[in-house]
């Protein structure tokens, strides 16, 4: 099935070179390769423990992030487990440069036992955003998040730092 995705990638025209939103920061490098893929979230094996349930990729976003004029992914990631709100995990994938390759994971920017689900995730500028939902304590109906925060990730001093704000009331 991967293997289909991918071809059926190769086949459509590179939206992203035109999408100045979708790319991070600009450079003449940036520009030589612009035409470099983003690396295929669905390439990709996740270390995450479902305890036998499919993992599911939820949403995902592209750009270059450490301003090597390449496109890397952010991935959100959890177990697919058919009902109620099983946390994120966010990585982030590189893609080799060597031909065939697959699709790494070089980051980590959300841990799932942080239990916080990712939504409107975005790469703009070198910057990845996501808003984070979670709950303050385990009385809090699963469905109904009571904490919620901005999340932005930076790629700085060669790691990401995380900046969190928190969101405001009726903003997610």
């Amino acid at each position: 099935m991967a293997a289909v995705i991918a071809a059926a990638g190769l086949l459509q025209p590179d939206a992203t070179a035109a999408d100045p939103a979708a790319s991070g920061p600009a450079s003449g490098a940036a520009a030589a390769r612009a035409g470099a893929p983003a690396p295929d979230a669905a390439a990709v094996a996740y270390p995450l423990d479902c305890k036998g349930l499919p993992v599911a990729v939820t949403a995902t976003a592209q750009g270059d992030l450490d301003g090597d004029g390449r496109p890397e992914t952010v991935a959100a990631v959890r177990c697919d487990a058919g009902s109620g709100t099983p946390p994120h995990t966010l990585y982030v994938l590189a893609q080799d440069k060597a031909p065939g390759a697959r699709p790494r994971i070089v980051a980590t920017l959300l841990e799932a036992g942080r239990r916080q689900t990712a939504t409107d995730l975005t790469v703009r500028d070198g910057i990845v955003t996501a808003r984070l939902l979670g709950y303050s304590s385990p009385q809090v109906p699963r469905y109904s998040p009571d904490v919620k925060q901005l999340a932005k990730w930076r790629w700085t001093g060669g790691k990401f730092r995380q900046e969190l704000t928190n969101a405001e009331a009726g903003s997610v």
